[in-house]
């Protein structure tokens, strides 16, 4: 039996995903810049998914761009902004927990010369909006802020964030990394404050390498990536209409009974929480209710190194994380787990399970059940 419980790094795509993937790959293969009918049929492909998302977050269809995935759309979001803002300023704020690609991208653009606030966050994963008060000043010109933490499902106040931003400055940009929250909560960034929104296909049972990002149409931006011209000249380069035709028709599916399947991940959540809560010495990290995400579930078991369990249960056919997927063949102490002030016995002793609409009671169960039998094994072994 195989029980896949890592959906933060990657989920399954819907059959009927793969199918239209293939479909357009192999038949309706044409250039959406070609001229002829089959670049017309691209382009459809093109308009049809950008109008799907465009509605799903209440903007307009033309605020919408596609890329390769959410790393490049936090890139753009941040470097393409940043660069064209400039002259109003060279202050950036973010979070001290975001992900890499929000994290390693502020740090290139302080090469640059901008200067960077890293917000601390409190015990559970949110962001001291006191903090965010305190940092912002007259040379401020963007916040990026993610939606949902993506190691330990912290849900951030983005809505009360973009609030304090906008009553300082409504010129500030606003941006918000929402790879975990999109296709789990209703976003509508224009009612949020938010101006620049990243999401990945991947995370939502779409196709790899194929992401959007929402930029207001007030907003001021540069590319970062230069060629033909495609949408509108802020993101050059064919584009990925297999991709692309995919994104939308899994956003459209995510979001069908959006409510039922969130319902359910948390039923599945709670399970799992009062399962683990029977092994001694373990710690649930961020929060557990509806300020967290429904999906994620980071657990410590102390005395066990997190790689040592993580491949206890792969040898059972369970398949789980033991951080960011997008840095894991670089093990490293979590910036997530120290940032939210961890205790020094899990900071390499930390699990995270994160589950899907797939997920069932029973994959629960039968993970429960082994690490009932693995966690007591593998600290008498390492007591040895």
């Amino acid at each position: 039996m195989e029980i896949y419980l890592d959906n933060s790094a990657t989920t399954r795509c819907y059959p009927e995903v793969g199918d239209l993937v293939y479909k357009v790959m192999c038949r309706d293969y044409g250039n959406p810049s070609s001229m002829h009918r089959k670049g017309l049929e691209a382009e459809h492909y093109v308009k049809e998914s950008k109008e799907t998302l465009a509605k799903i977050l209440k903007v307009n269809a033309k605020e919408i761009f596609f890329t390769s995935g959410g790393t490049e759309s936090d890139n753009l979001a941040l470097m393409g902004s940043a660069r064209a803002n400039r002259r109003a300023g060279n202050h950036l704020i973010t979070s001290a927990i975001e992900h890499p690609a929000i994290l390693n991208t502020m740090r290139h653009l302080e090469e640059e010369g901008f200067r960077i606030t890293y917000l601390p966050v409190d015990g559970a994963g949110r962001i001291k909006l006191d903090a965010l008060k305190e940092a912002l000043c007259e040379d401020t010109i963007l916040v990026s802020v993610m939606y949902v933490n993506n190691e330990v499902g912290s849900v951030q106040p983005i809505e009360e964030a973009a609030k304090i931003v906008k009553e300082y400055n409504p010129g500030i940009l606003f941006h918000s990394d929402a790879v975990q929250g999109f296709g789990k909560y209703r976003i509508y960034p224009k009612r949020l404050g938010v101006d620049l929104l990243s999401v990945s296909g991947h995370k939502i049972h779409g196709p790899k390498g194929v992401g959007f990002l929402y930029i207001n149409e007030k907003v001021k931006i540069v590319p970062i990536v230069y060629g033909g011209e495609q949408q509108k000249n802020i993101r050059s380069g064919t584009e990925n209409v297999p991709g692309i035709a995919g994104i939308g028709l899994a956003a459209k599916m995510i979001y069908r009974d959006l409510d039922v399947k969130v319902a359910l991940m948390r039923e599945l959540k709670e399970q799992f929480l009062q399962g683990v809560a029977q092994i001694e010495n373990t710690t649930i990290h961020g929060l557990t209710g509806a300020e967290s995400a429904p999906h994620i579930i980071s657990v410590g078991f102390a005395g066990i190194r997190s790689e040592v369990l993580l491949h206890a249960l792969e040898e059972r056919g369970i398949y789980v994380s033991s951080g960011s997927a997008c840095s894991s063949n670089h093990p490293a102490v979590s910036g997530v787990l120290k940032g939210i002030g961890a205790s020094r016995e899990y900071l390499d002793a930390t699990l995270r399970f994160s589950m899907s609409e797939f997920t069932t009671k029973e994959e629960i169960d039968e993970t429960l059940e082994a690490l009932y039998q693995c966690v007591p094994m593998l600290r008498r072994y390492t007591r040895r």
